[in-house]
């Protein structure tokens, strides 16, 4: 006979929790209890290692289970930790007080936060956003979209997967949002640091998204704002707002624009080309970047708008002036940059301030905070309109005092209105009549009852009354039997003592039920005035969101004046032409780290497409070649961005794209070797040349043997002069061979890093000159290094062997005969045909020549040459 097998009972707490866990299997399911938040199995496992908390078990109708839970009121400090080790977590609330129920008290989700969803302080970080991303993989194009629901910014673009990367590494998102099938190709374009989240393909559909775009924005089609044209985009866009109804945020009116990344309004840098610089980042933990040197924001919104400027330069020569013309302003008036400075010492996060509104997550004290920072936009407002400034005016007319906002606010709340509305003190005296009326019933009963016995007293003579309360009766009015005989018929008598009698009146039962109720009926009209306020609020967002747009931008230019004023930068002239002009140019990163007293050896150069087009640029390691080539970046960059730059001249004729192949960036854990990686940068150079690029190469070919790496190096310096684009290049070698090359190509130079050579030492000075340099010093950077005696002496031993038995000056001499071998075989035949090619070749007029003609000229000689093969055969 089968033994009949017990059925484990489970109780129904946890029937209602895997009930709830189950719709949300991918979060960590935070359970209301009582006043913890409980975790529960593999949660709490994950829970107790993340928080370090208590891992505690509990016996579960037989079976034990994991628990670890901490109180409620710590949710602000346990969550953020939760979040930043990319948990997705949901909050499950009781949903009644469990006082009104006799059965299990109703729960639910309230809110799914996930590392790119997340509206808690504590979560978010002040002057970075917040993005959560989504790509969507179109047949031809990517689409790609990027929200901050902490400030309703959301924008769209799509392209190519270089294109796309590029986005990803500028707005670095929390979270990517990508379809299940697609998570291979994922990692494969963009790489696996990315934090993802997969959904079903159905989401990543046309019509879906279109349909959810339209109905939040209240819109017929997406038409006004400028993006029907990218539909792979608006996929993403609408994947997007999928997400947020899917993780309960509904509440979300200050998203009420969809914007363009206008990619080709912006300079074009590579993912290779935004690590080499260290605009933002470094891997090198501790190392100071640009950003740091130049962001001296003083507002949340100012320093997030730092990072995108830094981002994303400009390639508009009028928008680039207008900049610069403010910062010029701002620099020669010290007095009104101060002031403004001052003024915006007073202004909080605006931006995140009114989301907090649209999603119900503020606090009294934030709207307080929201009404004072209001409040200083208007000198700010004043003083740009009297600025005298084109851009300044035009800065502050656009600015809105919100005076109906700032006016309800003030006659609404408290001015030192609590953080937690439990705490009372929320609504302002004088607001409501009711709520005035009940504060003086809770907090001054003891008056009200000190003149009621007064009245009570001259009305019926008894000069012994005594107006006092028990748990029994509550409030009673007390008289000696001496005077028993006064008293009024309307008292009712409650209770009859030795010397005296208790009595009630109407007057003193309704005091007393106001007084009991008052403190209840206190928070709850508080709470509905402020949802009142609340409610109304959202009619000001968009003048809000506008000011905290305003104040990010005047925020941005004050910096640029103050960081120009404190390191003496100047003003570049930005022209419509190609060349790059530079005097005493200095990198504005290292100079800020050098020892006190110590200046920074300024170096200039001229880089253009008809005379300097590439620039060789030789000399010892150490000598400072890298931070040359960085430092013209940085130039550049700074340049576009509307900023003055670190020299005492420059001259930038616009630059569309920045190409970076500087230092070794081994990527072993990829499987791919230093060579590897820096053949897949430079091909990516190569292949997207364009006649306003900046090139910047960085000891090219130094990954692999010597005479592979002079070649490479050599080919590519070739390449790069014989493109039609003619890019303007920096070429830092140790291949001293390369210096060479000016016999050949009419528009390469050389520089040379200068060095002193003392009788056993190397002194380097840090200053670019004319012509090549023929020693790389490297066994004198091994001793200033600190490598043994022993060894430096045995590799100088080694080294005048080598050059005693093979001089460098034999390859250079077998490049130049192949390159002269390379020109020169095509034509050293005796033949007439060959002579007629040759004549037109040489003729042709490639400058305007089209790609049409020339495919057919080459046809022509195809032609030519065939004809003849077949004659001779």
């Amino acid at each position: 006979m089968a033994k009949k097998v017990k059925s484990k009972k489970v109780t129904p707490l946890m029937q209602q929790y895997n009930a709830i866990k189950s719709k949300h299997p991918d979060a960590l399911l935070l359970f209301r209890v009582g006043d913890f938040y409980e975790t529960f199995g593999e949660d709490a496992i994950k829970a107790s290692q993340i928080l370090d908390i208590v891992l505690t078990q509990r016996n579960n109708g037989g079976d034990k289970t994991e628990l670890a839970g901490f109180p409620h009121h710590s949710l602000n400090t346990y969550l953020p930790k939760l979040v930043r080790a990319g948990q997705r977590v949901a909050i499950c609330d009781q949903l009644e007080d469990p006082k009104q129920t006799k059965s299990i008290v109703k729960r639910g989700v309230t809110e799914l936060v996930t590392p790119g969803v997340a509206l808690n302080d504590d979560i978010l970080s002040a002057k970075k956003n917040n993005f959560l991303g989504a790509v969507h993989f179109g047949r031809k194009k990517l689409g790609v979209s990027f929200l901050d629901i902490s400030t309703g910014e959301f924008l769209i673009s799509e392209g190519t997967t270089s294109q796309i990367d590029k986005l990803l590494q500028n707005f670095s998102p929390s979270e990517v949002l990508i379809p299940k099938t697609h998570r291979s190709e994922f990692t494969e374009y963009f790489g696996s640091q990315w934090h993802t989240f997969y959904l079903e393909d159905w989401v990543f559909q046309e019509d879906y998204a279109n349909e959810r775009l339209n109905t939040h924005f209240k819109t017929k089609s997406l038409q006004g704002f400028g993006v029907e044209h990218i539909p792979m985009g608006i996929i993403a866009a609408g994947t997007i707002l999928h997400y947020l109804s899917e993780t309960q945020h509904r509440q979300l009116q200050h998203i009420n624009k969809l914007q363009r990344i206008a990619d080709d309004s912006y300079v074009w840098m590579d993912r290779f080309t935004i690590r080499n610089l260290e605009l933002a980042h470094s891997q090198n933990q501790g190392a100071v970047t640009l950003l740091d040197v130049i962001d001296k924001t003083i507002s949340p919104m100012g320093g997030r708008l730092m990072k995108r400027w830094l981002a994303l330069p400009l390639k508009d020569k009028g928008k680039i002036k207008a900049r610069q013309d403010v910062v010029a302003h701002l620099k020669e008036d010290s007095g009104l940059l101060a002031h403004f400075q001052s003024d915006l010492k007073k202004i909080g996060d605006l931006e995140r301030l009114i989301s907090k509104v649209a999603t119900g997550k503020i606090n009294p004290k934030e709207v307080v905070q929201l009404k004072n920072s209001l409040e200083a936009i208007i000198p700010i407002k004043q003083r740009a309109i009297q600025s005298k400034n084109a851009s300044l005016i035009h800065l502050g007319e656009k600015l809105d005092t919100c005076d109906a906002l700032r006016g309800r606010i003030k006659e609404m709340l408290h001015e030192e209105a609590p953080v937690n509305m439990l705490k009372g003190q929320t609504i302002a005296q004088g607001y409501s009549e009711e709520l005035d009326e009940l504060r003086n019933l809770a907090f001054s009963s003891k008056d009200y009852l000190d003149q009621m016995l007064e009245r009570e007293t001259k009305l019926t003579g008894i000069t012994s009354l005594k107006i006092a309360s028990n748990n029994v009766f509550g409030y009673y009015i007390e008289v000696r039997n001496t005077h028993k005989d006064k008293v009024p018929e309307s008292w009712i008598r409650k209770q009859t003592l030795v010397n005296a009698e208790r009595y009630i009146t109407e007057e003193l039962k309704e005091y007393e039920a106001k007084i009991l109720g008052a403190e209840e009926r206190i928070l709850s009209l508080e709470q509905q005035l402020f949802e009142q306020l609340l409610l109304w609020m959202q009619e000001h967002i968009e003048a809000v969101q506008q000011n905290a747009k305003g104040i990010a931008r005047l925020d941005c230019l004050c910096s640029f004046a103050q960081t120009a004023s404190e390191n003496k930068y100047v003003r570049p002239e930005i022209d419509e032409g190609t060349a790059i002009e530079i005097k005493d140019g200095r990198h504005p990163v290292i100079e800020k780290q050098l020892p006190l007293g110590e200046s920074y050896i300024a170096n200039g150069l001229v880089l253009d497409r008809d005379n300097q087009q590439i620039i060789i640029i030789t000399g010892p390691n150490m000598s400072g070649k890298s931070a040359l080539l960085r430092q013209t970046a940085l130039i550049v960059l700074l340049a576009q961005m509307g900023n003055f730059v670190p020299a005492s001249e420059a001259k930038i004729g616009i630059v569309d794209r920045i190409f970076t192949r500087v230092g070794a960036s081994d990527n072993i854990s990829m499987g791919e070797s230093t060579f590897m990686v820096e053949m897949n940068e430079t091909a990516s150079i190569l292949n997207n040349l364009s006649e306003r690029s900046l090139v910047l190469l960085d000891e090219i070919g130094r990954g692999t043997s010597t005479y592979d790496g002079i070649s490479i190096a050599w080919a590519i310096a070739e390449y790069l002069h014989e493109h039609p684009a003619r890019a303007k290049t920096l070429f830092a070698t140790h291949y001293h061979e390369l210096n060479d090359m000016t016999e050949s190509f009419g528009r390469i130079k050389n520089y040379n890093v200068s060095v002193k050579e003392l009788k056993d030492n190397v002194l380097f000075l840090r200053k670019l000159v004319p012509g090549g340099s023929q020693h790389s010093f490297g066994i004198h950077v091994a001793k200033m290094a600190g490598v043994p005696q022993q060894v430096v002496q045995k590799a100088n031993k080694i080294l005048k062997k080598l050059e005693a038995s093979h001089r460098s000056d034999e390859v250079s001499d077998s490049l130049q005969s192949v390159q002269n071998e390379m020109q020169l075989s095509f034509f050293n035949l005796d033949d007439p045909l060959l002579e007629k090619i040759k004549d037109e070749i040489l003729h042709l007029d490639i400058d305007t020549l089209t790609p049409v003609e020339a495919l057919m000229k080459l046809n022509e000689i195809k032609r030519l040459l065939t004809k003849k093969k077949r004659a001779t055969s």
